[in-house]
């Protein structure tokens, strides 16, 4: 019998599977937990044992991963977390919460990191809903170095009651009470900081598709999954990527009463992301408190508020439009030939809603970021990040 993922198993599929036994009962939800000599996860599986129950038969899959190039330390330490693993599976699986670990040893060295791992898991998920047809299955991801808020489970749950969610963002605190170190809290505060404040600034930007991209915090089905390529192999930053590419299928739901709770602690297994950029802070090597400034984003609003007057714009109007725009957002709509883009968007697009549909699916995150780069080396500087929230806050409330 043919099955939704079929052809994704197929071509996109890197590891024979891990998991032998059989998928019974039929799981609504799957966990997949990426684990890397990582101290942790034993606390996180107590944590989400410890979840109020669901009403769903859950699977977690804990995907033990090592490259080629790790050390022998690391992989001797792998070697012994999964032994713990399956030792933890025996005392503590529950008929409908069952722990599966898996081990990926030595991946391909060009391949190994954060994306590589979160696929080997999520791909694994895909296999198992896919052998008993379960396309509507929720694939929960999340991190060896994480708790929940006891409601974390239920409420994944609930919200993926409503058919139309297709993938969802879950709301995050770090556990900075954890930490001694004075400027570790600092740093750690600051990321935080800088992460509402980013999704904010886009909210108030007016761009739609403004997501949390944090690799622990999210939720997708089994079918959106697939349909979007599955998981990237990207060394990091891999979430960022895969959730931005979720939002072309539509309004991805944000879970605010639900938490996860991150290790605030420092790592030095990815170039960029919550880890990276603490690494930096206690080098000082990059300064927390300072960010994007304020008036990029207002500068983006200008554009953005207006975007639907270029809907079947002639020429004419089209260079008075442009040279009303701030000189940042000009200058950077030049460097991307973005009368060339509006004109197949236009091309395609028989109402005001469907362009304003193509336009934000062109202007995405990744153009966004790119525009906020080059602003700031040409326009902008860079902006004490309480000062930058303030003017945020005031902002809005007009």
């Amino acid at each position: 019998m043919g099955s939704f993922a079929d052809r994704y198993i197929q071509n996109n599929v890197i590891y024979p599977a891990f998991i032998p036994d059989e998928v019974s009962p039929s799981p609504g939800m799957i966990v997949m937990i990426p684990c890397l000599n990582e101290p942790e996860i034993i606390p996180t599986l107590q944590s989400l044992w410890a979840c109020d129950p669901v009403l769903s038969f859950c699977e977690v899959i804990v995907a033990v991963n090592d490259s080629e190039s790790s050390s022998p330390e690391i992989k001797q330490f792998n070697a012994d977390t999964f032994q713990k693993l399956v030792v933890w599976k025996l005392k503590n699986d529950r008929p409908n919460l069952v722990l599966h670990p898996i081990y990926a040893k030595s991946v391909n060295a060009k391949h190994a990191g954060a994306g590589m791992a979160r696929k080997i898991g999520m791909d694994e998920a895909v296999r198992r809903f896919n052998s008993v047809s379960n396309p509507n299955g929720i694939i929960i991801s999340t991190d060896s170095d994480c708790l929940f808020s006891s409601n974390y489970m239920q409420r994944i749950e609930s919200n993926f009651k409503n058919k139309s969610c297709f993938a969802a963002t879950v709301n995050f605190k770090h556990r900075i009470e954890e930490m001694d170190d004075q400027k570790q809290k600092t740093g750690i505060q600051l990321y935080e900081d800088y992460l509402h404040y980013y999704k904010k600034a886009l909210d108030f930007t007016g761009f739609p598709n403004s997501i949390y991209t944090i690799g622990s915090a999210f939720a997708v089905r089994a079918e959106a999954y697939v349909k979007q390529g599955g998981m990237n192999r990207r060394q990091a930053g891999e979430d960022f990527y895969f959730l931005h590419k979720l939002t072309k299928l539509g309004t991805i739901t944000e879970i605010n009463d639900a938490f996860v709770y991150p290790s605030a602690r420092i790592s030095d297994r990815v170039p960029f992301g919550t880890g990276a950029s603490m690494t930096k802070w206690m080098n000082d090597a990059e300064d927390l408190a300072l960010t994007y400034n304020f008036s990029a984003f207002l500068a983006l609003k200008v554009l953005f508020d207006r975007a639907d007057s270029l809907f079947r714009i002639d020429a004419e109007n089209y260079s008075v439009f442009m040279s009303s725009l701030p000189g940042s957002v000009q200058e950077y709509l030049q460097t991307i030939d973005f009368s060339g883009k509006l004109d197949e968007i236009n091309k395609n697009s028989s109402s005001v809603s469907s362009f304003r549909k193509r336009f934000f699916q062109f202007f995405d995150a990744f153009i966004i970021l790119r525009f906020l780069n080059l602003a700031h080396q040409n326009h902008f500087q860079r902006q004490n990040l309480s000062e930058a929230i303030r003017q945020l806050q005031e902002q809005s409330k007009k």
